[in-house]
């Protein structure tokens, strides 16, 4: 087990032993919510999801030509290989490998782009759900919601899940 899930487990732990010590009386109740799960159901994930489909269609339609041209390239040194002089020839390749380079920088440009775009599309979606989650934890008496997914958590029944209430909230509120 890495530091990282050490640390998680034993902060659960404290967490949990807090809550058992804090109020005696009352039962501890543990839930669990799958944020990702919760933001591609909410009707704002949705659409965030659409806009980067879209961001992503955008972004493959702009490669599309440079595609073509290697392609081309690629075709007229299979036609011509034969013919072609040892000097002509290698000119032939180092032109497909620019352009394969290309290729490869424009393809790593764009991932980057995605990414950062991904991120501005979900992150504030990610952060109303977890005022949610804790307005949930405070209304409903829970003493510890894990996220699923979180390193150290390996296990949880699905009467643990607090996923759908999160959803609906969240919806309600939008």
């Amino acid at each position: 087990m890495d530091v990282k899930k050490t640390i998680v487990v034993i902060l659960a732990v404290a967490a949990l032993v807090f809550g058992l010590g804090a109020n005696d009386g009352d039962p501890v109740r543990i839930g669990v919510v799958d944020l990702d799960q919760a933001v591609s159901s909410t009707e704002e994930g949705k659409a965030a999801r659409d806009e980067f489909s879209r961001k992503q269609r955008e972004a493959e339609a702009k490669m599309q030509p440079l595609i073509e041209r290697y392609k081309e390239k690629e075709e007229e040194l299979k036609a011509k290989q034969f013919v072609l002089s040892e000097d002509a020839l290698f000119q032939k390749r180092l032109d497909l490998e620019e352009v394969r380079n290309q290729i490869v920088t424009k393809q790593k440009e764009m991932e980057g782009q995605l990414k950062v775009d991904h991120e501005r599309l979900v992150a504030p979606l990610r952060a109303k759900l977890a005022e949610i989650v804790e307005e949930i934890g405070r209304e409903e008496g829970f003493s510890l919601i894990l996220r699923r997914g979180a390193p150290g958590l390996m296990y949880t029944r699905e009467a643990l899940d607090v996923t759908d209430k999160v959803i609906a909230k969240f919806n309600q509120k939008s």
